[in-house]
């Protein structure tokens, strides 16, 4: 089984360097009132693609070798952004695989980097399957959203900036999803501070990662539209890495409801001014929730995106009630 060292993300942050990184690092006042310490917000919606996504693709791709025919990726929108994104950089051909349950503001961001988009199934596994088949077809080199220790490498580096700007902090918050972001995070930050808590957090439908450590190993699980889209999708039943780090580093696993999603949204758009997706709260919505041990010095969060469908987010945030594929969100206006 392969391992993730402190050496392999401080390799990652140079080939991301003055691309993908240095991110703000910013207090959120309401959430410190909260969380009764210092709760800081790593700003990786403001990367050029508007996720943290950027970091892994670009580590991955600037490692390929010099012969390389192209990448293609599965994604939920974001870290086919990010490849897109760094595969013009290369300039090499990029082909995007991805599942109805994508949104279509994501889709559209995609399309306007010129990369050839395929829409593919209802499934991310389905999507996965359709890039797979281009590697064999095409000879296309796949870059996995989570499950490759360049790209964990690229966000592994969130956490090294965060830990070199806070040294002190007590608990780190990461959105769990294929767990390349929390394998990364977690790896860097127990090699600087052993002590420091790492929790991944995910939405409560179709938590393939949660489900996955409760079980020992890589399980399936069935997919549902959420407010946290990009929290979506298996981790892949040959997992031979983001499993592994996440199962042997994260001190726990904490899911959230649509509802404290919602509500989480509405915090960071009254309390700090900041449009972000679903994803990018549930460490907030988790906080507020009480879900979460009682932080004994200041707690880091990481604000994954901002890529979102807009009429939708304004429809949280005016607190109207709201659809996403077959599940029904009661709005409540924010302070009611």
């Amino acid at each position: 089984m392969m391992h993730m060292t402190l050496a392999d993300i401080l390799s990652a942050r140079h080939r991301i360097r003055g691309v993908a990184d240095n991110t703000p690092f910013i207090p959120s006042p309401f959430m410190s009132a909260v969380a009764g310490h210092d709760f800081l917000m790593k700003m990786e919606s403001m990367q050029p693609v508007g996720a943290f996504k950027l970091r892994g693709a670009m580590s991955a791709v600037m490692a390929l070798p010099d012969d390389v025919r192209g990448v293609t990726c599965c994604s939920t929108g974001n870290h086919g952004r990010g490849v897109a994104f760094a595969a013009n950089r290369r300039g090499i051909k990029a082909v995007i695989c991805m599942s109805e349950l994508v949104p279509q503001a994501k889709v559209d961001g995609i399309r306007e980097l010129g990369v050839d988009v395929r829409i593919i199934g209802t499934t991310q596994d389905q999507a996965m399957h359709e890039s797979q088949r281009l590697c064999a077809a095409e000879g296309l080199v796949e870059i996995s959203p989570f499950d490759d220790p360049q790209v964990i490498g690229g966000q592994g580096t969130i956490g090294l900036e965060m830990l070199e700007a806070r040294p002190d902090l007590d608990m780190i918050l990461v959105p769990l999803s294929g767990g390349g972001l929390a394998a990364g995070v977690a790896t860097a930050a127990k090699a600087i501070n052993p002590d420091v808590q790492v929790i991944g957090i995910t939405m409560e439908r179709g938590a393939a990662m949660y489900e996955s450590i409760r079980a020992g190993k890589p399980v399936e699980v069935s997919e549902y539209s959420s407010l946290a889209d990009s929290l979506g999708g298996g981790i892949g039943l040959q997992n031979r890495l983001s499993f592994p780090i996440c199962r042997d580093l994260l001190d726990d696993t904490v899911l959230v409801t649509e509802d404290e999603i919602r509500h989480a949204m509405q915090v960071m758009f009254y309390e700090d001014r900041i449009v972000a997706e679903g994803a990018s709260v549930v460490g907030q919505a988790a906080m507020l929730a009480g879900k979460l041990p009682q932080p004994k010095g200041p707690v880091g969060t990481i604000v994954t995106g901002r890529n979102l469908d807009m009429p939708t987010f304004a429809k949280i945030v005016t607190g109207q009630d709201l659809r996403i594929g077959d599940l029904k969100i009661k709005g409540t206006p924010y302070g009611a």
